[in-house]
């Protein structure tokens, strides 16, 4: 099985040295997919109205594959 690495960049950057095996694309897709949803819930309240979390997927090869990205903008609607 295929060892994927993802690294998570949120304003800076956490690089995944150990990886995790994944069936094929897919499997390494929702691997990616499932854990913005945590970050940015932890992330957001802390720093600000605009923030971007990148989930990078690469290869053993290190050759990326795939990327996820959920973007956050809070704007004031207060006059």
């Amino acid at each position: 099985m295929p060892r994927y690495f993802f690294d998570i960049h949120d304003g800076g950057s956490q690089h995944d040295e150990a990886g995790t095996e994944c069936a094929d694309l897919a499997a390494a897709r929702m691997q990616a997919v499932q854990p913005l949803p945590d970050i940015a819930h932890e992330e957001i309240p802390q720093d600000g109205d605009r923030r971007t979390f990148t989930v990078l997927v690469t290869e053993e090869n290190e050759r990326p594959v795939y990327s996820a990205t959920l973007a956050y903008a809070g704007l004031w609607l207060l006059r």
